[in-house]
């Protein structure tokens, strides 16, 4: 794995008020930071930096020789402040509703600078990653060369905050919360048909079906990784993406983006609804013009950007392919 570093940054204040002095970890991997172009990824809800190598969560895009290739690219990966990976955020969240998505895009943007890196290739992110990867483009539209936002939205709709609700719910007043609250978000993350697919009604005992084993396997798997703060907060960012608030309507914030903007949603999405991401390209075409949508074809609905790995290499190795080409364009020209 590679080694976790570190960056302070001092007297934060919150979208909400608070001052806090917090502590940001962070991974690279592949090229030195600062010898190749930079590519930020932002994790998931229960997920963390540690992208690529053992137990990394995208070991299917990311590596040597694969669809972002650590052989020509940097990656860099925050840890979302409370995630829990690093044990270090406790202390500065009294309250985890103190924080919005607005904040994380906030705090890696102040890192960004730490680290004097003042442009990113790319930065790309699933669910709530991309959610805090469209906050951080309309915070500062000249960063990113490409955007990449899959199975999110550049808000939470009224959809995803109810769901959210019962989860803060479960989190709050279950007698096993994690177990409870994860066994839920299984049950949005796919749809009836994949768990139709999956199990087809069979049991694993007299008692119980495989669909309730299935469930309690993931229930009880999230609590041996994670932590109750950190699963209330990742929901409270969820919950509050949304990079009109307290600016003016989507069109005039969206359009000030300069990235290269290509939308990845999923067709049984029914999470981040594939209607809401078409109906963000087509109202965005009107006033931008390098926007692109991808549409992943899949039975599994919000999941299917951690498992339909095919299709999600052909949408994104056109980008990453760029860059290379450019590269051995330069090589020919200097022979």
């Amino acid at each position: 794995m590679a080694h976790l570093h570190y960056i302070t940054l001092n007297n934060y204040v919150t979208e909400s008020g608070k001052t806090i002095i917090p502590k940001l970890s962070y991974q690279t991997f592949g090229k030195t930071l600062h010898s190749a172009p930079i590519i930020l990824v932002n994790h998931a809800l229960t997920g963390n930096s540690n992208v690529i190598g053992d137990n990394g969560w995208w070991n299917d895009i990311i590596g040597k020789n694969k669809c972002i290739d650590t052989n020509e690219y940097t990656i860099l990966a925050f840890n979302i402040l409370g995630n829990g990976y690093d044990n270090i955020a406790e202390h500065i969240i009294e309250n985890y509703k103190d924080f919005t998505a607005r904040d994380i895009a906030q705090l890696f943007a102040l890192a960004l600078e730490q680290l004097k890196i003042e442009n990113l290739f790319a930065v790309i992110g699933g669910s709530v990653g991309g959610g805090i990867a469209w906050e951080l483009a309309a915070l500062k539209p000249q960063l990113i060369q490409h955007l990449i936002p899959i199975a999110t939205d550049w808000k939470s709709t009224d959809w995803v905050i109810a769901n959210c609700h019962i989860q803060d719910a479960i989190l709050n007043n279950s007698s096993q919360p994690l177990v409870d609250a994860r066994m839920h978000a299984m049950t949005l993350y796919r749809t009836p048909e994949s768990l139709t697919q999956k199990f087809e009604r069979t049991k694993k005992s007299n008692s119980l079906y495989n669909i309730e084993s299935w469930l309690s396997y993931h229930g009880n798997a999230l609590e041996n990784r994670f932590q109750v703060a950190a699963y209330k907060l990742m929901n409270q960012i969820l919950r509050t993406i949304d990079i009109t608030k307290n600016r003016t309507e989507f069109l005039k914030v969206a359009s000030k983006i300069e990235s290269d903007i290509h939308i990845i949603t999923i067709n049984s999405d029914l999470f981040f609804k594939a209607d809401e991401n078409w109906n963000t390209y087509v109202d965005l075409k009107s006033v931008k013009d390098n926007v692109h949508i991808h549409e992943i074809k899949s039975v599994h609905g919000h999941d299917a950007f951690l498992i339909e790995f095919d299709q999600l290499a052909r949408f994104l190795k056109p980008i990453f392919s760029t860059q290379l080409k450019e590269k051995e364009k330069l090589e020919q020209q200097v022979a």
